[in-house]
């Protein structure tokens, strides 16, 4: 469908999550009313959503129910294959489930505030996701569904935002000098040469830091005109997974201060500010102050999120971008989807000025997660560049700096980087 073409949509009553999800994936093409008469007399695309069949409409999805509905109750989710595709909500208008709701749950979440099961961090594990159980987290599958109802614009436009997570900018320089003796003997004691030869090299002056491989991208970003945002953990105390180097220190401001100056910089929540929202504020203008701008983009570390708790916490310290909508353990599509929208609030039926981001693809979740070859990585990195640019929005990926190194453990890993940006060209 082409973007320039109106859409009405009517229905009888007026739902709030209706209009929600339709205005969110149809934009600003789509209107609503809930009068036959001007339905009947529009001159455009009508979708008809309604347990009536008019018979002069382009599209009628009988409604399902999720949609008139408000909180959060189970849902019977009893999945059945169309064109192709995995479908549920199973309905009998001219396409047989209600395209809306069906959406609507995915995109929402709705899942993830029912009872589940929550990982060692808390997190809702993919392993319960519908997406996963039914095979399709690797497809941005509401897209495809708009493909094939023909309500997918024509050239849908598509952005490739990489992104870096620095958790530990630097690996041997601007540690404590505990934290070296300790790896020195560690080292030593397990005959690992290499790093113990290493270790020493860097504290002497004589190589580079491994993780310091900052000026390595800017000369790929540079040269290919990529628009990357790195994501900064700023822990005030080393505790846990917080392994950041002291915000405080000079080095870590430079860093965040050289960066900021050419590129978009987020704050990394830490693992304690997720539970504590004096520790998210902390943070968040611990970044404000080193480089003298509002913050207003985040990622949580270790992508760890709960619905609704951790977004209400964002918004309340005015964060209005994240981009931690994704599994940790596993590369797709959490929310089924690739373009940024608005939060919906399900425990208050009601939308937000946040807006997530999906990304599709960690190398960490590659490497340590699904354990896979470098050569299979690849392959499903050019895989989802390629479906969100069939469909239209954004490809994010997440990338690390201490994994992009030349040590002999991620060597390939730096290199299918390198070799994927250069092939994709600019954008």
């Amino acid at each position: 469908m082409s973007e320039q073409i109106p859409i009405l949509l009517y229905t009888p009553h007026p739902l709030v999550r209706l209009k929600y999800i339709a205005s969110t994936i149809l934009g600003e093409a789509i209107n609503f009313t809930n009068s036959i008469e001007t339905f009947f007399s529009f001159d455009g695309f009508k979708i008809n959503y309604s347990t009536n069949c008019f018979g002069n409409e382009q599209l009628h999805i009988v409604p399902h129910g999720l949609l008139e509905q408000t909180g959060v109750k189970p849902q019977l989710i009893d999945c059945f294959e169309w064109e192709g595709l995995t479908t549920f909500f199973k309905t009998n208008g001219s396409i047989p489930f209600d395209f809306f709701a069906a959406s609507f749950y995915l995109l929402t979440r709705y899942e993830e505030y029912l009872p589940h099961e929550k990982d060692e961090l808390r997190r809702f594990s993919h392993n319960n996701s519908l997406a996963f159980k039914k095979n399709f987290l690797h497809q941005p599958l509401i897209q495809l569904w708009m493909e094939q109802i023909a309500l997918l614009p024509t050239n849908a436009s598509w952005s490739f935002v990489p992104t870096y997570d620095i958790d530990i900018a630097y690996s041997y320089n601007n540690q404590s000098i505990g934290r070296n003796v300790f790896g020195f003997f560690r080292d030593l004691i397990k005959g690992n040469r290499s790093e113990v030869e290493e270790r020493l090299a860097v504290l002497g002056g004589t190589i580079k830091d491994p993780y310091d491989i900052y000026g390595w991208l800017d000369l790929l970003h540079n040269s290919l005109q990529l628009k990357p945002i790195y994501f900064f953990l700023l822990a005030e105390n080393k505790k846990g997974l917080d392994k950041n180097i002291d915000p405080n220190s000079a080095v870590i401001k430079n860093l965040v201060v050289s960066h900021s100056k050419k590129y978009e910089v987020g704050i990394h929540p830490s693992i304690q500010s997720t539970t504590n929202n004096k520790i998210l504020s902390n943070e968040i203008h611990q970044l404000k102050s080193l480089i003298s701008k509002e913050i207003d983009t985040s990622r949580n570390h270790y992508i760890k999120i709960e619905f609704p708790s951790t977004y209400q916490e964002l918004i309340l310290a005015n964060i209005k971008h994240d981009y931690s909508m994704g599994y940790p353990t596993i590369n797709g599509f959490r929310a089924s989807y690739a373009k940024p929208h608005h939060w919906f609030n399900l425990q208050k039926n009601k939308v937000t000025e946040l807006v997530v981001h999906s990304f599709c693809y960690m190398d960490a979740t590659a490497i340590f997660q699904e354990r896979i070859a470098v050569d299979k990585a690849s392959v499903d990195l050019q895989y989802y560049l390629d479906i969100v640019k069939k469909v239209g929005g954004e490809f994010i990926t997440i990338f690390h700096n201490n994994f992009l190194t030349d040590q002999a453990a991620f060597k390939e890993w730096k290199d299918l980087y390198a070799d994927f940006l250069l092939k994709n060209g600019t954008r």
